[in-house]
């Protein structure tokens, strides 16, 4: 009796502990971006293609394991001349550098659903650790069965961090181009 008790037990462990896997539902998702322009206005883009795979033994999220990659050369911002100043050397430099990382490190819950995410940022071959902010929105079955989730990452990163410093003084002494980048990645998810 005690040996099936204490199988019972583990088999429970297991099954408690069990991981949950992901993957992005990019038709149903965004990743976008924007930065300051000429300090009177600001230039939104996006990158189109991306995967990532999110783990976590935990419904609400937050113990998630977070996996995620950019084709940089995916990046869009209405203006191709623009978009393909932003893949050379001046910035992004695509031929060298052609996707950025991010693997999360810890999650840290702050209520109701709400987040930090920590994790370690590569760009350009320079990895740094940042903190964004994370909310889950909860999990559905969608009407063909499948088992979708949704979480909202938000933060801010200073792109010279991670050597993209390309810039020019204006008369007026501002930087045409604000250090700051704004992130806002709308992530569905469908359960492996």
């Amino acid at each position: 009796m005690k040996k099936l008790s204490l199988a019972i037990a583990l088999l429970s462990i297991v099954f408690i502990n069990a991981q949950t896997k992901w993957s992005f539902d990019t038709s149903h998702s965004t990743v976008r971006f924007a930065v300051d322009h000429m300090v009177i206005s600001e230039v939104e883009g996006q990158f189109t293609s991306y995967e990532g795979t999110v783990e976590t033994t935990k419904a609400d999220f937050s113990d998630a394991k977070i996996n995620f990659k950019i084709n940089i050369n995916s990046i869009d911002t209405d203006d191709i001349k623009r978009d393909n100043h932003l893949k050379n050397e001046d910035f992004f430099n695509v031929e060298k550098f052609p996707n950025m990382t991010f693997q999360s490190t810890s999650i840290e819950v702050i209520k109701g659903g709400n987040y930090i995410l920590k994790g370690d940022l590569t760009i350009q071959g320079v990895t740094k650790e940042i903190a964004l902010k994370m909310s889950y929105g909860g999990t559905v079955k969608d009407p063909w069965g499948n088992t979708k989730a949704g979480i909202k990452v938000t933060g801010k990163i200073n792109r010279t961090d991670f050597n993209l410093k390309y810039n020019s003084v204006m008369e007026t002494g501002g930087l045409m181009i604000g250090e700051e980048v704004s992130i806002t990645c709308k992530v569905e998810l469908m359960k492996i």
